[in-house]
């Protein structure tokens, strides 16, 4: 047998191919620098639907990506057949640093974040005045959500041919929020529309609300070339609504230079992803009242300073109510 020393010529090792004569593996990635800019307008089946210049692109992620999901907003750099014919296929191979993320999770017991949008500017929360009822407690966690994702928040207040919106309107009257109100005859005649894409000219705007209170049929109103395939139906025995939108979508808001996303109706929205320190800051009418606060305080403790500061009338005992509310849930799912 022949041996080899240290210093060998490489001519007389013979070296035996393969099984499957294929290259090595190498951990090097290649850049992708003449990948194209897209934007992801929804995702249905590991199937994402792009925006590429004024093309249409149907893609998937790329291997490489591993478990990093794009959502919808994202702004992503693709690669392959990028013609936006049909049957065709590009690959998403880098996802871009976001600006703003809205996040939730499916109740606070769930340990799951979902990622519903991002690089959205603000949030529209849609609420009925009626049919269904309104649920302050479902408005103050997207507030949180809202503020937690760096997305400013905007309410719509819809049915108000049915109740007055003054009595929610001065729960928040205090967190400089800007609002719309609509009724049904102002959506019909396009009165209403016009007020609320005032507020979305030249922004990107999650919608988000819960099923019955409108919030597709406005979104049909702002898109009209791109209407959804049904309305919801508020259920008579239970109050609550149908879902209609599975998935959410960006749509261009028709008449003006901005960008509408419609989101799935929700029935709760889970802050188990926000730490509890910071729910504080998505109420502002509040937080300077804490200034007094002991150490590490709970916000719901005998030596809180947030019940003077409301005694002294700087803000309404309700928000107090459900900042505390929030907190107690985020503890009883601490101590599980």
């Amino acid at each position: 047998m022949r041996r080899y020393g240290k210093h060998t010529d490489e001519d007389d090792i013979r070296t035996r191919p393969g099984r499957r004569n294929t290259r090595p593996r190498t951990n090097i990635r290649p850049k992708h620098e003449d990948a194209a800019e897209g934007l992801v307008l929804t995702v249905d089946r590991g199937r994402l639907t792009c925006l590429v210049e004024d093309r249409v692109v149907m893609a998937m992620k790329a291997r490489e990506l591993g478990r990093k999901a794009a959502v919808v907003g994202d702004r992503v750099a693709l690669v392959g057949d990028m013609s936006g014919k049909k049957d065709t296929l590009a690959r998403i191979v880098r996802i871009e640093e976001r600006t703003s993320v809205l996040r939730r999770t499916a109740d606070d017991d769930d340990p799951y974040e979902r990622v519903v949008v991002a690089n959205a500017d603000q949030l529209a929360v849609v609420t009925a005045l009626a049919d269904p009822e309104p649920r302050p407690r479902l408005i103050d966690r997207c507030l949180v959500a809202a503020y937690d994702g760096g997305l400013e928040p905007l309410l719509v207040l819809t049915k108000s041919d049915l109740a007055p919106p003054e009595k929610l309107l001065e729960l928040y009257g205090d967190l400089d929020i800007p609002y719309v109100v609509t009724s049904r005859a102002e959506l019909e005649s396009g009165a209403a529309v016009d007020r609320v894409r005032e507020q979305l000219d030249g922004r990107i705007t999650a919608f988000v609300g819960h099923s019955g209170v409108g919030k597709t049929t406005l979104v049909n109103a702002l898109v009209p070339e791109e209407r959804r395939r049904s309305t919801g139906h508020v259920n008579a025995v239970t109050g609550r609504g149908r879902h209609t939108t599975t998935s959410a979508l960006a749509l261009p808001l028709a008449g003006g230079d901005g960008w509408v996303i419609d989101t799935p109706g929700v029935r709760s929205f889970g802050l188990n992803h926000v730490d509890p320190s910071r729910v504080i800051h998505a109420f502002p009418d509040l937080e300077p009242g804490t200034e007094g606060c002991p150490r590490a305080c709970s916000h719901d403790e005998p030596d809180c300073a947030l019940d003077a500061w409301v005694a002294e009338g700087h803000a309404d005992p309700a928000r107090l109510y459900s900042l505390r509310r929030l907190l107690a849930t985020r503890e009883r799912t601490e101590g599980d």
